[in-house]
C-alpha cells in the first residue's frame, strides 16, 4: 500500500510519469490508497485557506470533466467525515453540488467508472490529475474556520452561492459565442438572476468584517477584476486580484454581499455592451479584437468607479457618520492583517475606440442592485 502511495504521489507532482499500474491489485487496496492520497491533500490545502469552491475553480482550469468530477466525489468524501462546518463551507460545498451518491461499502473507483463509462485506469488518471492540481496549490489567507475546527457564531443569511455561480456561468457562455442573440438571451437571463435575488431584502445585523473571494474567467481577466475593484471600494472593502484567477474580498458581511451582487450585474451588461459593440464588424475588424475588448472593460471600469464615487459623495447622515468611519477602519486593519506584501500592477490600454465605447457603455449602466 505505502509503495502505491508513493507512486501516485509521485506521478502526481511530475505530470510526465507513468501512471502506476493498478490492474493486478485488489479494487478495494487502489480504492483506499487513491482515497487516502486525496485526503490527504484536501487536509493541506484547507489547512492553507483553501475552501471547496476554490478548489473546483481550480481543478476546472486546470484539468478535463473527469478530473473536475473525480474532485467533485473526494470534497463530498471528505465533507462526509465532518459534523462541525461552517455555514459558508457548507453552501460551497452544496454549490458545487458534492453529495455522496455511491455505496460506501463498495470501492469508489469502480462505480466511479461505471457511472462515466470509463476503465477503472481512468478513474486512477482522473484522481492523479487531480492531486496534481491540489499539490501544487500555493497558500492562502484563511478566512473560514476548516471542517472540523471550531467555528465562529455566524447566522447571516447570504445570498445562495449557486445564483452567483450560475451567472458567472451564463456570463462566460455569453462571452464566448459568436452569435450576438444568443449572447443577448444569455446575458439577459443573467440579470433577471441578478435582479431577483437583489431584491431579497437582507437582515440588519451587527458588523462583521471577514474576506470572500470571487473568482472570474480568465478571458479579459484583468478588466473584469478592475470592475470588482472599483465597486468594492465604493462599498467600503478592499480587494486584491491574484494571478490565480480571483479576487480576495475584505469588508462587511453585507457590504460583501452587494459587491457580488452589482459587479455580477455590471459585468453582464459590460459583457452586452461589448457584444453590441462588435455586432456587424466583420472579422479582423477592431471592434471584434482582444485589445478592443480588453480597453472597453478598463475604460469601463474605471468610468463605474467616477459613478459611484459621485454617488457616495452625497451628503449622509450625520448620525451614521461614526459607524461608517469605525466599518471602514476595521475593514483596513482586518486587510492590514491579511495581506502584508501587496503590489500595484498598471495594464496597457490598446485600443481608444474600445475605451470610448467602454466610458459610453458605462453612463448607461444600472449601478444598482434592486
Amino acid at each position: 500500500m505505502d509503495s502505491l502511495h508513493e507512486a501516485l504521489w509521485r506521478a502526481a507532482a511530475n505530470r510526465r510519469a507513468r501512471l502506476p499500474r493498478t490492474s493486478g491489485l485488489p479494487a478495494a487496496d487502489v480504492d483506499a490508497a487513491v482515497g487516502e492520497v486525496l485526503r490527504r491533500a484536501l487536509e493541506r490545502v484547507w489547512e492553507h485557506g483553501w475552501m471547496p469552491h476554490d478548489v473546483y475553480e481550480a481543478v476546472r482550469r486546470d484539468a478535463d470533466e473527469r478530473a473536475l468530477s473525480f474532485l467533485v466525489d473526494a470534497v463530498a468524501a471528505d465533507t462526509a467525515r465532518h459534523t462541525a462546518l461552517h455555514p459558508r463551507w457548507r453552501a460551497q460545498v452544496d454549490g458545487i453540488g458534492a453529495e455522496v451518491w455511491w455505496d460506501t461499502g463498495e470501492p469508489h473507483l469502480e462505480q466511479w467508472a461505471r457511472r462515466h463509462i470509463e476503465l477503472r485506469e481512468d478513474a486512477v488518471a482522473a484522481a492523479v490529475a487531480v492531486l496534481g492540481v491540489l499539490i501544487s496549490l500555493p497558500g492562502l489567507p484563511v478566512i473560514v474556520p476548516r471542517p472540523g475546527t471550531p467555528m465562529a457564531a455566524f447566522d447571516h443569511r447570504g445570498v445562495d452561492p449557486k445564483v452567483l455561480n450560475r451567472v458567472r456561468g451564463l456570463l462566460a457562455k455569453a462571452e464566448s459565442t459568436a452569435f450576438p442573440e444568443e449572447a443577448e438571451a444569455l446575458s439577459a437571463k443573467a440579470q433577471e438572476l441578478v435582479t431577483r435575488h437583489a431584491l431579497e431584502r437582507m437582515p440588519v445585523e451587527a458588523a462583521s468584517t471577514t474576506s470572500r473571494r470571487l473568482w472570474l474567467d480568465r478571458k479579459y481577466f484583468d478588466g473584469k477584476a478592475q470592475v470588482v475593484h472599483v465597486v468594492a471600494r465604493a462599498n467600503r472593502c478592499r480587494a486584491v486580484v491574484y494571478d490565480l484567477g480571483f479576487v480576495a474580498l475584505v469588508g462587511e458581511e453585507l457590504d460583501l454581499e452587494i459587491v457580488e451582487l452589482l459587479s455580477a450585474s455590471l459585468l453582464v451588461q459590460a459583457t452586452r455592451a461589448m457584444v453590441a459593440a462588435g455586432d456587424g464588424a466583420r472579422k479582423g475588424d477592431e471592434a471584434r479584437s482582444a485589445a478592443y475588448r480588453k480597453s472597453f472593460l478598463l475604460s469601463y471600469a474605471h468610468r463605474v468607479g467616477e459613478r459611484l464615487e459621485a454617488a457616495n459623495a452625497v451628503p449622509e447622515d450625520d448620525r451614521l457618520l461614526p459607524v461608517l468611519a469605525e466599518r471602514r477602519k476595521a475593514v483596513d486593519e482586518y486587510f492590514g492583517a491579511m495581506f502584508t506584501r501587496t503590489v500595484a500592477k498598471t495594464t496597457p490600454v490598446r485600443s481608444a475606440a474600445g475605451w470610448d465605447a467602454g466610458r459610453s457603455a458605462a453612463d448607461r449602466a444600472n449601478l444598482s442592485v434592486g
